[in-house]
């Protein structure tokens, strides 16, 4: 029923605006490039290092008296905070964040003398929480320790080059992919919309601070493949109308091929967003850099695949007889 609501086919001149959208993307790119020295990524714990522990606690726990209980081992930059977990009976959530100290784990001693047994500061942290509280509420589901990490600076400068390289590569083989798929100048189109897209997620991360892990280079990752899919299903059609229409201005082409592939790309970009919303809602705070990471690059990447990468056909002197005249050359002689 909705199908039938929708206008089928479309007559949207977006060639007339592409210069428009160049100078909005030239503008965020160079923003988003002076945010990230200037406000720096909020580098979490699998690129900066540290210790970073979640347990959940009952009513009547608080932030403060899970922070004074830990100040006594001189973690480095200790941060504390709490989130609301989901489900129907959802309870309230404790963040623990440190820097890697020097040494990697601090000394504690309980009160008969005797120093704990820990191999990392995330266990100093949950065996000195045992010892403040009682261990019958430790034992109780409410005090149930979620998550528990102790990244080393070795570790974490490891992962953050391995994650820079993995984007670097997915751009190279997306540039082969192209090339061979296409032409030079459809693959050029390609790249430079994905390299927008990244540097625009990138530039978003910087300015609200959200944690910038191995999460957020999955979500890259994956805004790169979901992107680069909505380019090649324009650019096919770019190409099948190349050989259909091969005195058509290629302005009017490009714009042609846009508003046929229109429906496809305004119900695929919906029907993801509206799951990854509901994930951001709904997921807690281990999915939501994740899903929010999501949500923009759809967004930039359905924008990017119609004003730039279509767009940038028009500037990277596509030859639009020659492959068709190709093709035309194998039929007949078939």
């Amino acid at each position: 029923m909705l199908m039938k609501r929708l206008p089928i086919e479309t007559n949207i001149d977006f060639m007339s605006v592409r210069m428009i959208a160049f100078a909005i993307s030239g503008l965020a790119i160079i923003l988003s490039l002076a945010l990230i020295p200037m406000r720096g990524l909020n580098f979490g714990i699998d690129f900066a290092g540290g210790t970073l522990v979640e347990i959940s606690a009952p009513e009547g726990v608080e932030t403060e008296d899970i922070r004074s209980s830990l100040t006594d081992l001189n973690l480095k930059d200790l941060q504390v905070t709490s989130a609301t977990g989901t489900g129907a009976n959802a309870q309230e959530i404790f963040v623990i964040r440190a820097a890697t100290s020097d040494d990697g784990v601090s000394a504690s001693t309980s009160e008969e003398g005797e120093a704990p047994v820990v191999s990392s500061e995330a266990d100093l942290v949950v065996a000195t929480l045992q010892e403040v509280f009682p261990q019958d509420d430790l034992e109780n589901p409410a005090w149930e320790v979620l998550r528990k990490e102790n990244v080393g600076p070795k570790v974490s400068h490891e992962l953050l080059r391995a994650g820079l390289t993995a984007l670097i590569v997915a751009l190279a083989f997306m540039l082969v992919y192209i090339w061979f798929r296409f032409e030079l100048q459809f693959s050029i189109g390609a790249v430079l919309a994905l390299v927008h897209d990244i540097i625009l997620t990138i530039g978003v991360f910087s300015l609200l601070q959200i944690d910038f892990n191995l999460t957020t280079i999955a979500a890259l990752l994956t805004i790169i493949g979901y992107s680069m899919n909505d380019t090649v299903v324009v650019y096919d059609r770019v190409r099948e109308e190349l050989r259909k229409y091969k005195k058509m201005p290629l302005k009017d082409l490009i714009n042609m091929s846009l508003n046929r592939t229109l429906s496809r790309t305004v119900l695929t970009s919906g029907t993801t967003l509206l799951a990854l919303i509901s994930i951001y809602t709904l997921g807690g705070e281990v999915l939501r850099g994740f899903s929010f990471a999501l949500i923009w690059g759809i967004i930039v990447g359905t924008y990017s695949s119609i004003f730039v990468a279509s767009a940038l056909l028009l500037h990277t002197g596509l030859k639009r007889d020659r492959k068709a005249d190709q093709q035309d050359a194998e039929k007949s002689f078939s």
